[in-house]
């Protein structure tokens, strides 16, 4: 990890311990990152870091409950109320009153949900292939999460398998590097097969309307998780959105296309 990025855990309700790294300073950032074998956030979003850093962005980078360096409770539902709640326990008590949410996959589920629950929180959506906007059997019918769980949850997660999962992120392979496998996989292996077998997700589409703040999002045409349809959802529900679609890219936009991610986002931001 970078030697100017610190790194604070939080304890939170239920006894549990959020690891939230960041950097810099200015209006808060939020980056949420989604689920999978070895996600954290800095894992998942350190190629976005120093943009926003430079661009005069306090930049947060949270783990959720079950990955990272926050706790792994095993035996228990992993509900989006649970990531939810905990996160923003652990927002508050770092002194963020409001910010922008940056949500990835199941993190954009969770930036909606927060947003749902604490009107005024999030002033604007950042969001990548967000989930939560499907019913279930749609998103454990898709290609990439079906293999995910089944290889995941099998008792013998190598080296190998999750290499697999994490060239299944994007369209193009090569962008993934053997330290990401090895970083990512290190994680995998304190993690309760739960996080993935246990996960319950609510469909969020029907509450979308609800969501008054300025929106921009990013969506692969080859996304093997969150199908790319689901932008629609949201161009025709909200009152402020906008989506861009990239052809020849996966599930990671902001890993596929990094320099244009952090420029459009940007620009959102500044208004």
């Amino acid at each position: 990890m970078a030697n100017d990025v610190k790194r604070t855990i939080y304890k939170v309700a239920g006894g549990y311990e959020i690891s939230i790294a960041e950097t810099g300073s200015g209006p808060a950032v939020v980056f949420v990152h989604g689920s999978g074998p070895g996600a954290s956030g800095y894992s998942n979003f350190k190629q976005n870091i120093a943009a926003f850093v430079d661009a005069g962005y306090r930049v947060l980078l949270p783990d959720m409950i079950g990955y990272g360096d926050s706790s792994k409770p095993e035996g228990i539902d992993y509900t989006l109320a649970l990531f939810t709640d905990t996160l923003y326990d652990a927002l508050v008590q770092a002194g963020v009153t409001k910010a922008v949410l940056v949500g990835n996959s199941l993190g954009g589920g969770v930036a909606i949900q927060m947003s749902l629950d604490h009107p005024g929180f999030a002033e604007k959506l950042v969001l990548m292939a967000p989930g939560c906007i499907e019913e279930l059997p749609v998103y454990f019918a898709m290609p990439g999460i079906a293999k995910m769980v089944g290889d995941f949850t099998s008792p013998d997660f190598t080296l190998d398998d999750q290499r697999k999962l994490v060239s299944n992120l994007v369209y193009d392979a090569s962008v993934i590097t053997d330290a990401l496998v090895a970083e990512r996989y290190a994680v995998a292996r304190t993690q309760p097969k739960d996080v993935l077998a246990r996960m319950r997700t609510p469909n969020l589409a029907p509450r979308l309307g609800e969501l008054p703040m300025p929106i921009i999002g990013f969506w692969g045409q080859n996304d093997e998780f969150c199908p790319a349809s689901g932008a629609q959802r949201f161009l025709d529900a909200c009152p402020d959105a906008r989506f861009m679609i990239f052809n020849k890219v996966g599930h990671w936009v902001q890993v596929e296309r990094t320099a244009e991610f952090n420029r459009y986002a940007l620009d959102f931001l500044r208004g």
